[in-house]
Formats: structure tokens, sequence, C-alpha cells
């Protein structure tokens, strides 16, 4: 990795959090702590990394608000969330269905739905690097924890 192409700072606007299940924060503290620990993330004709990285919801829009790391304003990108509404609905169903699993059900039955959950992120990460093309350059981990966070924005209280 270089020591410029990384992410060394995320946060979420608390405007636009609502509070989650214990699983649900604890998911989300985990995407962020991974996403710092281990990412690739450059701004293209910007050689100003490392970077740090504010997620909002604004006007139905997910606000990509970058800056360097010194805090230093970069480029602010607003994402259609439209293409990502049937994904995060569904990634929803499944998360649930998984929460219940993990205190009910077989390790087997627990694997099955985690391959429908993991299925549903890779397709969201895939949906992510092709939105963000020529804006912000992404590899697939990166942003299959960056959909993390944006699932998180939309857990209701």
């Amino acid at each position: 990795m270089s020591e410029r192409n990384h992410l060394v700072a995320v946060t979420l606007d608390e405007a636009s959090l609502g509070r989650g299940a214990a699983d649900q924060e604890h998911e989300r503290a985990v995407a962020i702590y991974d996403l710092i620990e281990r990412n690739h993330f450059a701004v293209p004709d910007f050689d100003g990394g490392p970077y740090a990285v504010h997620l909002a919801l604004v006007e139905r829009r997910l606000a990509f608000e970058i800056k360097s790391a010194d805090g230093a304003p970069v480029v602010t990108h607003h994402l259609s969330l439209t293409p990502f509404r049937r994904i995060i609905k569904d990634y929803e169903l499944v998360c649930d269905s998984y929460y219940a699993a993990i205190r009910t059900a077989t390790p087997a039955q627990i694997e099955a739905i985690d391959m429908g959950r993991r299925g549903l992120h890779d397709e969201a990460a895939r949906l992510l690097v092709e939105r963000l093309t020529n804006k912000v350059e992404i590899d697939n981990e990166t942003a299959r924890r960056l959909f993390t966070l944006i699932y998180a924005l939309h857990w209701k209280g």
C-alpha cells in the first residue's frame, strides 16, 4: 500500500445516523477499524493523500466528503443511492436473519445465511467501485467495508 493512497480516518455524520442494535453498532465499529487498518483509496489527479472521509446522507444521496489527513478539503462527491436501494433492502433482511440465526441456528444454517450476506456485500462493492469510477480509486475490500458504513447510515433506531 502506498503511503499516500489510503484512508487514515473515517467518520459518519451523526445527524444521518440512526442508532442500531448492539450487533449493528459492533459491525459499524469493526468496519471502521478494519477499513483504517487496510484499504486502498486514492483521488485521481490529486497527490495529497493520505485521506480522511466523512459519509453523510444529504437529500437521499450519499455525500462522500474527502479531505487530506490534515483536514484540508479535497472534494465532495454526491452519489445517488437509487442503484443501492435493492441491495440495502435485501442486505437488511439477510442481516436480520443472520443475527437471529447466531442465537438459535446450527452452524450449517448460519453459514448458509452468511453466504447470502457475503454475496450481497460483493454485489454492493462492485457497484460502489463502478459508481466511483474516475472519482475515487478503491479496491474491492475497501468497497466492501465502505458499503457496510453506507448500510449503517440506513439503520433505524
